[in-house]
């Protein structure tokens, strides 16, 4: 089913966290593996850079001998696999990244949990920039001095050429870089760089007048230390401005945590209905069309962790109840409400405006 109005939720990259929380149940000869990001994923620079949703990085999760136990989207990931006691490998991307790529920062995180038997583990993730970028800024004389040359970024996955107008940040995997003068039929590295996640490295390239030095001899390479990463100061009590629009909805996390914001955009997906003050149903058929759960990724069956969604007398109802339009059950959506503490016994979006479909 096809839905109008698509805006990305926007998240933001922060340094990588491992956090394991467990707990005994000795009647269960497997363990539980459970994973989520963190409630600050979009915290630190959601204005600086368009990262996805995270609902959409693409999850893998591998057992010690590399066999596949999950692998596809994070919003349509099980809310908790049983698996035998032992090390699995859990990593969560933006997009596959392997080769240099112009404008494709990675996003995620990668970690090795040891489940043990009878044990809920969970693992909690923060992105950061898994890869590292580099800007050259080229000055006007290098293109008078090598009119028939071009420069090259090269790392031992690949290479890209970088033209004199390139305004574009190109990103490597972590290791060696290489600037490199291509020029008359020869290719003269210049300088060579070691690169980190996180890091964008940005060098200025200039060079002699022509004439006055041999082929890449005079050219300079400096490193613009005055390109770093976004800093933000963060006052305590200090509006961030989330929740305005589509792109900066609330999570269902964030919602839960944030009663007594009004005329606010939340995102998250219909996992059921049917609220009373202990339980929801999360399996068709439904009763009730004044009620939903909103929850972080469709595939959550928890009440806890949901957020409870109000549908007064209207048009709105009439659209997203689950008893006349049970094929909306795991979709996500945009909701437009005031956060209140409690709805149905859990946090919930009450007075809701407008909605709009992802597609």
């Amino acid at each position: 089913m096809k839905h109008p109005s698509i805006f990305p939720a926007a998240s933001a990259a922060a340094l990588c966290l491992f956090q394991a929380c467990e707990a005994f149940i000795p009647e269960r000869p497997d363990g539980r593996l459970s994973l989520r990001f963190s409630e600050d994923v979009f915290l630190s620079t959601r204005a600086a850079y368009d990262i996805p949703d995270t609902n959409d990085f693409i999850l893998t999760i591998l057992d010690s001998k590399g066999v596949e136990l999950y692998k596809g989207k994070y919003g349509e990931s099980p809310e908790a696999l049983s698996v035998p006691s032992g090390s699995y490998t859990v990593f969560a991307v933006s997009e596959e990244f392997s080769a240099p790529k112009f404008s494709a920062p990675q996003y995620g995180d990668r970690q090795v949990v040891v489940v043990s038997s009878g044990r809920d583990t969970c693992v909690e993730l923060i992105c950061r920039q898994m890869n590292a970028g580099v800007k050259l800024n080229i000055a006007q004389n290098f293109l008078t001095s090598y009119p028939g040359g071009s420069l090259l970024l090269r790392s031992d996955d690949g290479k890209l050429l970088y033209s004199y107008s390139e305004k574009r940040i190109a990103y490597f995997n972590p290791g060696n870089v290489s600037l490199v003068l291509s020029d008359g039929g020869k290719d003269e590295v210049l300088l060579t760089r070691a690169v980190e996640s996180q890091e964008i490295l940005v060098l200025n390239v200039s060079a002699p007048q022509p004439g006055s030095a041999p082929t890449g001899q005079g050219i300079r390479v400096s490193v613009d230390t005055t390109r770093v990463w976004t800093v933000e100061d963060y006052v305590i009590g200090q509006e961030d401005g989330r929740g305005g629009d589509k792109v900066s909805a609330y999570n269902v996390g964030q919602a839960r945590a944030a009663a007594g914001a009004e005329d606010v955009w939340v995102c998250g997906y219909i996992v059921g209905g049917d609220l009373s003050s202990s339980s929801a149903s999360f399996t068709p058929p439904f009763k009730s069309r004044t009620n939903l759960v909103l929850a972080s990724r469709s595939s959550v069956t928890d009440k806890a962790s949901c957020l409870s969604i109000q549908l007064q007398k209207g048009d709105i109802r009439d659209a997203l109840n689950l008893v006349d339009n049970p094929d909306i059950l795991g979709t996500e959506i945009f909701l437009k409400g005031d956060l209140v503490e409690a709805y149905y016994g859990i946090p919930g979006l009450q007075n809701i405006t407008e909605y709009a479909f992802k597609e």
